[in-house]
């Protein structure tokens, strides 16, 4: 009876294991990835384009640092698409059509993010609440087109498929500071080792939002990143709350946004940009160095914006026409928690792709508490079962009839 009790417990957490799922990230699906800079004839104005490629497609991401840093997403149904850029189109005051994905026909899809401004403001109250601080606690923005940008051509590792764009203010607060995207490409499914450990596969590319020793402008300062998107006429971007199942990685944060674009009638697959909601105040990403952070809702922008260069060399000059422009922000802290000066230090992460987004299922660890969990309880209940009948068998094989 114990075997078998035993036996069904087994059978219990095998039943969880292959009904939940083990996990999305062991699919073993691929693409062929590189990362490489595009020479250009000025150090400062970066462009890196990973490019990922399987039998039947190529995803392209362009970033670069020339104006507002802009990441392009394009995706080809060739595997043998190529990026063009034309340098002095590109630097010259019209710049349309500098940057090119070739053959232009094999283009699907496309879509653009930027990341235009940083907000500090005073958090006089300690509640974290961005959007509700009156405008008297807020400093100047940082415009992240005006910022000086470091050669990231010294940083591209084409082995880790990583390289890393380093900017900074013209502004006291930045004299030993620093701001860095660290750039990340992946050929397959998995984990990152560092935090919030984000789930990834073959279809996405990775970003570290990272503020360094930047000097905050009064007491009790918090930071807020603005994010501009695009996506054409036919569709609009959604903003996404995800509760996450799966508090293995990320002790104590649950949520994961993501905004993707709502297109009826679209026969393709479109790009995604996720995260998971926590920031941190060190390198070494511990809980207790967490930052919980909040996103907010979109905004559509009017004629006023200036887009990079770059956005302007692959879109075309009349962007407003063609894509609604959307600006959201994200804003990093939680009420009565710490503030920037505690640190010195910030990262972010977060994910851009196509298809469709990661999402995380029960872990090995979760599913075998979960199969000890189901698992006792009927171990119990059939060693109790087992006992009861053992006792009852040995009354009745004592017994003897009165004559």
């Amino acid at each position: 009876m114990l075997s078998m009790s035993a036996g069904l417990c087994v059978a219990v957490l095998c039943a969880l294991t292959a009904g939940l799922g083990v996990r999305g990230e062991h699919a073993e699906y691929r693409r062929r990835a590189s990362l490489e800079s595009v020479p250009g004839e000025d150090t400062s104005m970066n462009i890196l384009h990973i490019r990922a490629v399987d039998n039947s497609s190529t995803i392209h991401y362009v970033w670069s640092s020339i104006g507002a840093p802009a990441v392009l997403l394009v995706y080809t149904s060739s595997p043998s698409s190529q990026l063009n850029v034309n340098w002095t189109q590109l630097t010259s005051p019209t710049p349309y059509g500098a940057i090119t994905i070739e053959p232009a026909s094999s283009v699907l899809y496309s879509t653009a993010l930027l990341f235009t401004r940083i907000f500090e403001y005073q958090d006089v109250n300690n509640t974290a609440d961005f959007s509700g601080t009156p405008e008297k606690y807020f400093y100047p923005a940082y415009d992240l087109s005006e910022f000086s940008w470091d050669d990231a051509n010294a940083t591209v590792n084409a082995s880790s498929l990583t390289a890393n764009l380093t900017g900074r203010a013209e502004s006291h607060s930045f004299q030993n500071g620093s701001l860095t995207f660290r750039i990340s490409a992946y050929d397959g499914p998995g984990r990152d080792k560092v935090s919030p450990r984000l789930l990834h596969n073959a279809n996405c590319s990775k970003f570290e939002f990272l503020l360094s020793q930047v000097k905050p402008r009064g007491n009790n300062s918090r930071f807020a990143l603005e994010m501009v998107t695009l996506e054409k006429k036919a569709g609009r971007k959604s903003m996404q709350s995800v509760r996450s199942i799966d508090d293995e990685y990320t002790p104590t944060i649950f949520e994961v946004a993501q905004l993707v674009p709502h297109t009826p009638n679209s026969s393709h697959a479109q790009g995604y940009f996720q995260w998971k909601s926590v920031a941190y105040g060190s390198t070494s990403g511990k809980r207790e160095d967490s930052l919980p952070c909040q996103h907010y809702i979109l905004k559509s922008l009017n004629e006023s914006v200036e887009f990079p260069s770059v956005v302007h060399a692959f879109f075309g000059e009349d962007l407003l026409e063609t894509y609604n422009v959307e600006a959201f922000n994200v804003s990093f802290g939680i009420a009565d928690g710490d503030f920037y000066d505690k640190y010195n230090f910030m990262s972010w992460s977060a994910l851009i792709g196509y298809g469709t987004p990661p999402k995380d299922s029960f872990s090995i660890l979760v599913i075998s508490i979960m199969g000890v969990a189901l698992g006792l309880p009927v171990l119990l209940l059939l060693l109790g079962a087992g006992v009861v009948l053992k006792l009852k068998n040995r009354v009745y094989s004592s017994y003897e009839p009165i004559n």
